[in-house]
């Protein structure tokens, strides 16, 4: 097991106060490593960065052709409960027809319940899954457990998706279950999300997702979220998805390839100067969109309410043996 590598540091007037470690891999859709840094085996659950491929199967099981583009990015989201985000969750919900009493995510851990629980950022995702569950006339009030048929067949997406035949099984933070796989294979996964071909049956539905997502990058996060922003400023040529613990997953659709970066301590804050860098060296985006990036790629350190120094990337990919 490799050690992790050093991702940011964290500048104050020249001196450096802190260091963040993860752990970073970039695949293609064979799984093969390109590059990486640190650990590409390292374990971990695949959290929000999962809902791309949960949304492709909510989707798949709805059969409903001409769903739009906001449901489905919202069905992919980790929103931040904006007027717009929740406007999309009630119209998804309608076509189950699904109440609203049926979301059962935590109640609005943002506001640490003081709203009701379609405020939650992952009511979207919630609703895609009760939806499907409602087309396909599956138990409403069990949506959550892992041998609902919803999960069953998400669990076949995470295998096919990423290799892994046997993924650990656990318990998001929202309540549904949740796959611990390696690094490497978050990666192949959203590798394969860019080539759905790779995916059998979920093929189409998983090219509609990337579509829907590209097409609608604010429901999937919100404002000055890292993945919208990503998605807006890529133009079409990325598709990123956030998740908790300091986990973000992306694919190059150009390049055929799949990234999946984790900081260590799970600090999400300073995660995306590490991704902005790992998509600079991929030359994944062009210049300008690099630069309507750099509000992430570079975060001020305030001092007396003035800039002091900045959290900065010193991620370093090596090429895996092998590779060109």
């Amino acid at each position: 097991m490799a050690a992790p590598a050093e991702l940011v540091h964290v500048v104050r007037n020249g001196l450096v106060e802190s260091v963040h470690t993860g752990d970073v891999v970039v695949c293609d859709a064979d799984g093969r490593i390109h590059v990486f840094a640190g650990d590409p085996d390292r374990m971990l659950f695949g959290r929000s960065c999962e809902k791309p491929l949960q949304g492709a199967v909510s989707f798949s099981e709805m059969e409903e052709p001409d769903l739009p583009d906001d449901e489905i990015a919202v069905m992919c989201a980790s929103h931040a409960g904006e007027p717009v985000h929740i406007a999309a969750v009630r119209r998804l919900l309608r076509r189950g027809p699904v109440p609203v009493a049926a979301v059962r995510t935590p109640r609005d851990r943002a506001t640490k319940g003081a709203r009701s629980r379609i405020w939650d950022g992952c009511s979207g995702n919630h609703a895609g899954l009760l939806v499907a569950s409602a087309r396909r006339e599956w138990d409403l009030e069990t949506y959550r457990a892992p041998n609902h048929p919803i999960h069953r067949r998400v669990l076949r997406a995470v295998r096919a998706s990423t290799d892994v035949e046997r993924p650990r099984i656990g318990v998001d933070g929202c309540g549904i279950p949740v796959h611990g796989v390696p690094l490497r294979a978050m990666a192949t996964m959203f590798a394969r999300l860019g080539s759905p071909d790779r995916l059998g049956r979920l093929a189409s539905a998983a090219d509609r997702v990337v579509r829907g997502m590209l097409a609608a990058p604010h429901l999937v996060g919100g404002t000055r979220r890292l993945d919208t922003d990503v998605m807006t400023a890529g133009a079409g040529q990325v598709v990123a998805k956030e998740g908790a613990e300091g986990l973000v997953c992306a694919t190059v659709l150009p390049q055929g390839l799949g990234i999946a970066l984790k900081v260590t301590d799970g600090n999400w804050r300073r995660l995306a100067p590490a991704f902005v860098q790992v998509l600079r060296d991929l030359e994944a985006l062009p210049e300008p969109a690099l630069e309507a990036l750099r509000h992430h790629e570079r975060l001020p350190v305030l001092g007396g309410e003035e800039p002091q120094g900045a959290v900065e990337a010193v991620v370093r990919l090596r090429r895996a043996r092998g590779s060109r």
